[in-house]
């Protein structure tokens, strides 16, 4: 079946339940995985007059590897607990292209993510990254809530 699956999370709780779901489908599939977290690109800060908020984007690249990589550490460990070959990947990008476009460079037959399950004006406002993935991606996802 799958050989070899992609796990997408951002540290939050919607995601940490797919993970720990993600890692338990890739034990019994005797599967490997891809563990992903995504950092969006730094575009500043504007005020009213449209000059943009002194914050360096090195301080701000710094500082989101350095979650990423503690995020990623705890969810490798996980991983390695339950006997699962697990590689990890941060990228920077914009999360539902990243996603998928990392499935499709790492050869994963299947993304699994979670989703806040968001509806109406809370959706359009705010948007839903597992919807816009499940749309685009030529690879199965499944979606956990």
């Amino acid at each position: 079946m799958f050989k070899r699956l992609l796990i997408a999370t951002d540290g939050s709780e919607i995601a940490t339940k797919a993970v720990r779901a993600g890692l338990e489908l890739a034990n019994s599939l005797n599967a490997q995985v891809v563990i992903l977290t995504v950092t969006e690109p730094w575009l500043g800060l504007m005020n009213g007059d449209t000059n943009p908020i002194y914050f360096p984007v090195e301080e701000y690249e710094r500082a989101a590897k350095a979650e990423a990589d503690r995020l990623l550490g705890k969810v490798r460990d996980e991983a390695l607990s339950l006997g699962v070959d697990c590689e990890t990947a941060h990228v920077s990008g914009y999360p539902a292209d990243a996603i998928i476009e990392t499935a499709v460079t790492t050869a994963c037959d299947l993304i699994v993510m979670g989703s806040h399950g968001r509806r109406g004006i809370a959706r359009l406002l705010l948007g839903s990254q597992a919807a816009k993935v499940v749309t685009l991606s030529s690879v199965p996802v499944l979606i956990c809530r």
